[in-house]
């Protein structure tokens, strides 16, 4: 077994209680395989600080169902506990997109809209919920929340709550007094902790990798973990079964990999990873690994572009950030628009797409020359563009086959600013459009549809962010690519 870290809403503290968790558990020398409902990155990179290991996303719109099971028995064979935070509010999900749930339909009216959210995920893995409440603006009023909570979904198993913010003694005593005739059993209470932040910015936390005094933090959260929780019942809650199966790797991922066991060498691949560029799922570089790739990290904020490479992988991450520095490198930046010219297959998500651009325009309105393969500025603004995607390829590129239609999920402030074939540097021949796309969100099914990403050469590159784990044939593909790409000559084959 192992446990759900639910939120009756966000920003109730759902992940201050689960690094908190995590952090005890760690510091008790336990093994801890923790994971992340939805396609955050970077939630998940906090967890692989405190744990050791890598988080991992659970994501029925992104993946399926199945994957998502698939995924969670794998990696918590070899852990003692498991943990799982969830998304957003308990039931906060998207409509079915016509994925049929597997579980069965329940016999009472249920929300619309829960697919995908944390509620699906428990249920999906049968794991008990442990819902935090922010208590800091009610007292008796917890009582209705919880108890709404527990009783909306009978399929759900609660374990308890978590009362977080609290501010006094006697708070907590109204708290508990409230919560009593439920029987609902209160396994955490954290007082208000003034002296204990993450800093964040326009896409929430700051990496990890980014803080200083990280470190400092974790020792007060393992601390509060220590004396704020009921270890008694929440131990057995966390800890894995030894009855959990373990699912082999699909039959699909062994049949796909077989084509890179005749090649006399990997396929070095280039994966840029540095405080700019760091959203990366981890299945996804483990799925590149499983068929064959060696993956060459590489900084676009310093280093030079790694010899010998036969394809480049550009995650998201903060180039607007960094965009001084970026733009700094100035031999790394006409040698990737080189590569790509070329005809070296490249694979470009949102910040990776910024950086392939002409410019990036950040928040201050300061321009900064990026690499110039695409003919488009990126420029920074207010407006924030958030939500899954429906999107068909328009035609072939080197992860998709013309009509084949995936989903994935975009989280960006940024827009792009075409420039003409008259631009402003020596661009490309004005690249096609990758996708005909539509947004999923609660409230609308399927918005308008519109021309998404860019195909150039062998370059893919996107807003949309790709999580390939239940279409292994994505990384295939681009790795059949990388494998006819000669990196001396820079040439590439006709496919």
């Amino acid at each position: 077994m192992a446990l759900v870290i639910a939120g009756e809403r966000s920003g109730v503290g759902k992940t201050t209680v689960t690094l908190a968790l995590l952090a005890s558990l760690r510091r008790r020398g336990f093994n801890v395989q923790s994971f992340k409902v939805g396609p955050d990155y970077i939630d998940p990179m906090f967890h692989q600080y405190v744990t050791g290991r890598p988080c991992r996303n659970l994501d029925a719109v992104l993946t399926s169902e199945a994957y998502v099971q698939e995924c969670f028995a794998q990696h918590t064979q070899a852990v003692e506990f498991a943990l799982v935070e969830g998304v957003m509010g308990l039931f906060d999900g998207v409509k079915s997109l016509g994925k049929a749930e597997a579980m069965p339909h329940a016999p009472f009216p249920m929300p619309k809209n829960d697919f995908a959210s944390t509620a699906h995920i428990a249920r999906l893995l049968q794991l008990p919920v442990l819902l935090v409440i922010d208590c800091s603006r009610l007292s008796g009023s917890v009582a209705a929340i919880a108890h709404g909570y527990r009783s909306l979904d009978p399929r759900l198993q609660f374990a308890g709550i978590v009362l977080n913010r609290v501010g006094s003694d006697r708070h907590l005593q109204l708290l508990e007094e409230a919560i009593e005739p439920l029987q609902l059993p209160i396994l955490g209470v954290l007082r208000r902790q003034d002296n204990i932040t993450l800093p964040d910015r326009h896409l929430g936390l700051v990496p990890a990798d980014e803080l200083t005094d990280l470190d400092a933090v974790l020792d007060k959260l393992a601390h509060i973990g220590n004396d704020c929780f009921n270890w008694e019942h929440l131990l057995p809650l966390l800890e894995k079964s030894t009855t959990d199966t373990h699912r082999n790797t699909p039959e699909k991922h062994l049949r796909l990999s077989a084509f890179i066991c005749g090649s006399k060498s990997k396929i070095r691949l280039g994966i840029a990873y540095d405080h700019a560029f760091n959203f990366y799922y981890q299945d996804n570089l483990d799925i590149l690994e499983s068929l064959g790739a060696e993956l060459v990290f590489w900084s676009p904020l310093k280093d030079s572009l790694p010899a010998d490479i036969q394809g480049l992988y550009f995650g998201g991450g903060f180039p607007e950030v960094f965009a001084e520095e970026l733009s700094q490198n100035s031999q790394v930046l006409p040698a990737v628009k080189q590569a790509i010219t070329a005809g070296m297959p490249v694979y470009a998500e949102c910040g990776g797409l910024m950086y392939l651009c002409e410019k990036i325009v950040d928040f201050e309105g300061h321009s900064w020359q990026m690499v110039g393969a695409l003919p488009a500025r990126a420029v920074m603004g207010k407006r924030l563009t958030l939500g899954y995607r429906q999107a068909t390829a328009l035609q072939n590129t080197a992860l998709l086959a013309a009509g084949e239609t995936v989903y994935g999920h975009e989280f960006h402030r940024s827009e792009l600013t075409l420039l003409g074939k008259e631009g402003e540097a020596s661009i490309l021949d004005m690249p096609t459009p990758l996708y005909q796309a539509v947004g999923i969100s609660p409230q609308l099914s399927a918005s308008a549809g519109v021309m998404e990403g860019w195909i150039s050469h062998q370059l893919h590159a996107s807003y949309i962010h790709l999580h390939w784990g239940a279409f292994p044939e994505m990384p295939v593909r681009f790795l059949q690519h990388c494998l006819q790409f000669n990196p001396l000559s820079n040439s590439v084959d006709k496919i």
